[in-house]
Parts: C-alpha cells; structure tokens; sequence
C-alpha cells in the first residue's frame, strides 16, 4: 500500500484524480476499454469533481459499476447513491455503460443480478473509500471476509447509521435504512488497483486503525493492506493521527510496504 497525504481535501482530490485518470487511460490504451467500481458519500466529492474534469479520458470506453446502495431507497430519494452516481459520475461524462444497484424492488436479485456481470470480466480499478467505523463499502464491523458472494445483503451497524445522519443526508437515525446491499470485501480485493480516498478529521482514527492495527474484521478496511496495488490518499486532517514512522513505511520512496 502507498498512503499519499495532501494539504487539503481539494488538493487530496486532484491528487487522487490524476492518479485515477492515468489508470483509466493507460488501461484503455491496452485493451480498448477500462471497467471501474465507483464509491459515494461525502467524502468523495473532491475527487469525482476533479476525476469528471480530467482532459482525455474516453468514458464512453467506461463500463462502472456500483459499489453499494440503501435497501428501501427510492432513486430519486436525496441520500440514494444511484442519484448520486447519475449526478456526479454518469451524466458528466457520458458514460454509456453502468450497473447501479436497484435497493428499493428485489435487493436479493440486484445483488445476483449486477453481480454476475460484475464477475464477467475482471476489474481495472476501484474507487472506495473508509467509513468512520472502519467499514469498507457498507461491510461494518465485524465484516465478512471469506464470502466470495460479489454483493450481500448487509445489516447496517448504528456507527455507519450515525455518519450518514451526520454528513446531512438523513434528518434522524431513524430515517436511515438498517439494510443496504453492498460489494463484499472479497469482490472489492479482485480490483486490479484500489483508490482509497479519505479526507477529513473525522476519519482519523479510523484511518489509524487500518494502517497501524492487526488487520481484522473489525476494522474492515485494515483488509487493503494485503491487496498488492493499493493507493491511500489522505488530507492532513485524516492522516492527523498517523505515528510518523507510519508515514514513512506506507511512503512510496519506502515501498509501501505491508
């Protein structure tokens, strides 16, 4: 894992842009297409306004595919992810093909459905990001990583509940849904590359206990250290935490070694 840490958030997201527009456009070179898995939430903002204003990428090469949604969501409802991807990813740069999880009708059969064609091919890249509990996609602790089931139904814990009413989308804990489907972490490790984008204070200790913890389910995103071709990109607030030494070790001049 290399772990980059910027001034700021916005710097933090420009960063992590470039990062991901030269992936996108390396592996388009290749083989004539790139397919992508896309995160939501707050914390993503910076980076997807920036990665949606990156010269020369050809996103009609794109094939994205959802990370996680809402059991009970309707799409037009202001904290659904697939209102959020449309806004923000699809419709600003045309991306033509997309599979975005439908939490609202049948979950059990979205989950088997976009599943499937997410195992056709392999992953070039990943987008995720780290909740305040450490959770990975909507995996809470203590997550499940065995299943190689490419989406679950999943039990939201009250931490992840809390962070969601916390960043505005929902007015009470009692608004936000207590299920939602979500990309297990299994799946999320069979990406080629894995962008972790985490900006803010309030990811710091969340931060810390990935990158300086045993790794374990409960703190699921402690997992990426074991993936091969990892990039963490912190701000100075979510990075505030981190031992010196730890720095260093996940630095690219060190290796980022594990």
């Amino acid at each position: 894992m290399i772990v980059k840490v910027s001034e700021s958030k916005v710097r933090l997201g420009a960063v992590a842009a470039a990062r991901a527009a030269t992936t996108i456009k390396r592996v388009v070179a290749e083989k004539g297409y790139a397919r992508i898995i896309a995160a939501t939430g707050a914390s993503q903002f910076e980076f997807l306004e920036a990665l949606t204003a990156s010269p020369g990428v050809e996103w009609e090469k794109v094939e994205m595919f959802h990370l996680d949604e809402y059991v009970g969501i309707s799409n037009d409802h202001p904290a659904s992810f697939r209102k959020y991807l449309l806004e923000r990813l699809i419709w600003k740069t045309g991306i033509k093909k997309y599979h975005l999880l439908d939490g609202e009708t049948s979950p059990s059969e979205t989950a088997a459905v976009v599943g499937k064609e997410l195992n056709a091919q392999p992953i070039d890249v990943a987008f995720v990001g780290i909740g305040e509990n450490g959770h990975l996609a909507f995996n809470d602790p203590p997550a499940d990583f065995k299943t190689e089931e490419p989406y679950l139904i999943v039990n939201l814990d009250k931490a992840c509940r809390m962070q969601q009413v916390g960043e505005g989308w929902f007015a009470s804990l009692e608004e936000v849904p207590t299920q939602a489907i979500s990309m297990s972490v299994r799946q999320i490790l069979k990406a080629h590359e894995i962008l972790c984008v985490v900006p803010d204070a309030r990811k710091a200790k969340a931060v810390k206990g990935t990158l300086e913890t045993q790794i374990s389910p409960t703190i699921p995103a402690s997992i990426l250290r074991e993936h091969p071709k990892t990039f963490m990109f912190l701000d100075t607030e979510s990075a505030s935490l981190l031992a010196p030494e730890t720095l260093h070790r996940y630095s690219e001049e060190a290796g980022g070694q594990n």
